[in-house]
């Protein structure tokens, strides 16, 4: 048939941006509920969740979102209803420079932006600086003004604390500290290297359940800098106007938490005795006579659970990008002067780094009205679909490239025109070289899915921050060793696909 080349090529473009667009169907909640990548705030986070939902709400708890911008930028942006913070960060971090003197103070420039804030849960959780006992007692420190006399001392601090006008450079000049070697680290990673004695202190929160089971020494405060972290909830108006029954469970758990209380259902997750539903749920029985049903998921049904979020962002993302990055191919062979700059412009994209990306894009998706962060997210899929370009781009014009010019204007000679030259001739010799280019993508992508889990896109990165904040080395590998094996799966597919549709001729030439 005329034209069944091209046909066959249009028809695989659609049927592959058909795949990749199609959304799942995804389950709806009344109310969603979001934590901050540390344990105190998943527990919180899950205790709402389960008693909103004892109450009748349908509830989902977003977990582990990347740290207090991410998660209070998707608050304010609708993406989710309510989730657990603290004083001292709302007024030296969230809302920095507004001079907020009180809880009144707050709680107006709050309602100007839709939102509001509980009463204290019941305990403050505060920055400390920290070191272990045996080392504290080394060195005759007990408060942060000792450290003065040790400007040697190498300190591992969040990367958050670092910034933070609440954080490591207020709190160097308030005591005129020396210590110039400071380095950034995740909150997690702080505890081992501390204990390990790679550094000499870490910045920590008052309630985490290392400290006693690192036997820590926690500096005093003497000077009085680190205000009151007082736990609370921030929600929208909108939500408890539309679910009153969500402000009833916001309140019933005010004040209800005590210092101990969060510290010990702390530890109970860290030492894994209990998950953070299980935690969760034994604190609403026997402190509010709640009998709320702990999350339960066995291993492999978390496992598989993974495995098909991480499908999905891999299918929406790389499969558009197969089709739109051949066609970028094709557009740079045909029109060089202005290939080389999309050639360049996909190129730039691959420098950015991930992390940095995700947290570019989140406020421009939520703009858009799309679902920034969370199952599902947007953000993920679009960076991910980023990254695939440039493989599939660069290996798609240098496959063209490549044919012979004997090759390409015999064809000419034939008869045959622009497009059915370039479905009939040089897509089938060039398509070796852009199966590679498409297997490269697809294995970065697999590796770069991972960090959906940052924004609360689910995935295979989910048991692997779980594991990493808990030090849980089998849960890291519950996520990493799937990830893994999909990756050298899809290797293995487009390996097969080659042999079955590349001329033996062809594929040969592509081996060597």
């Amino acid at each position: 048939m005329k034209h069944a080349a091209i046909y066959k090529w249009s028809v695989l473009a659609v049927v592959l941006l058909a795949a990749g667009v199609v959304p799942l169907p995804r389950r709806g909640a009344q109310v969603r509920i979001g934590s901050k990548k540390f344990t105190e705030s998943v527990i919180l986070g899950e205790t709402l969740r389960l008693l909103a939902a004892h109450d009748g709400l349908d509830a989902v708890h977003y977990r582990e979102f990347g740290g207090t911008r991410i998660v209070f930028d998707a608050l304010e942006a609708g993406q989710i209803d309510v989730y657990p913070e603290y004083t001292g960060t709302i007024v030296h971090e969230i809302l920095a420079g507004k001079n907020l003197a009180d809880e009144e103070a707050i709680g107006r420039e709050l309602h100007t932006r839709g939102l509001a804030m509980s009463k204290s849960l019941g305990f403050s959780n505060t920055y400390a600086i920290a070191l272990t006992k045996k080392r504290a007692a080394e060195l005759g420190i007990a408060k942060i003004s000792d450290l003065k006399r040790y400007p040697e001392l190498k300190l591992a601090l969040t990367h958050e604390f670092l910034d933070r006008s609440d954080g490591w450079p207020a709190l160097a000049k308030r005591y005129d500290l020396p210590q110039r070697d400071v380095v950034g680290v995740d909150h997690d990673l702080a505890y081992p290297q501390l204990l390990a004695g790679e550094v000499d202190a870490i910045d920590v929160y008052s309630t985490d359940a290392m400290i006693h089971r690192g036997d820590l020494a926690v500096l005093k405060d003497d000077l009085k800098f680190f205000p009151r972290y007082d736990a609370v909830w921030l929600y929208r108006l909108e939500a408890v106007d539309r679910y009153p029954r969500l402000l009833a469970a916001i309140r019933q758990l005010e004040g209800a938490i005590s210092e101990p209380t969060m510290r010990k259902l702390n530890d109970s997750v860290e030492s894994r005795e209990r998950s953070e539903s299980q935690a969760a749920a034994d604190f609403l029985r026997t402190k509010l006579g709640v009998n709320a049903e702990a999350e339960r998921t066995s291993w492999a049904t978390m496992v598989l659970t993974r495995v098909g979020e991480h499908l999905d962002l891999v299918r929406r993302s790389l499969l558009p990008a197969i089709v739109a990055g051949i066609a970028l191919g094709i557009f740079c062979q045909r029109r060089r002067r202005i290939g080389s700059v999309v050639l360049a412009a996909v190129g730039l994209l691959q420098t950015i780094p991930s992390l940095a990306l995700l947290v570019l894009l989140l406020p421009v998706v939520a703009a858009l009205g799309y679902a920034s962060i969370g199952e599902g997210s947007v953000t993920a899929v679009i960076a991910l679909f980023a990254y695939c370009l440039l493989p599939i781009v660069r290996n798609t014009f240098t496959g063209l490239d490549g044919i012979p010019r004997g090759t390409v204007e015999s064809a000419t000679v034939l008869g045959l025109g622009p497009p059915s030259k370039l479905a009939e001739i040089e897509l089938p010799i060039a398509l070796p070289t852009i199966l590679a280019g498409i297997r490269t993508a697809a294995v970065q992508n697999v590796g770069f899915a991972t960090l959906g889990a940052i924004i609360g896109a689910g995935g295979l990165g989910q048991p692997i921050l779980s594991g990493i904040r808990l030090n849980d080395v089998p849960l890291i590998l519950s996520g990493a060793i799937p990830a893994a094996l999909l990756a050298l799966v899809l290797q293995f597919a487009i390996d097969g696909l080659e042999w079955a549709v590349v001329p033996r001729g062809l594929r040969g030439d592509s081996l060597r």
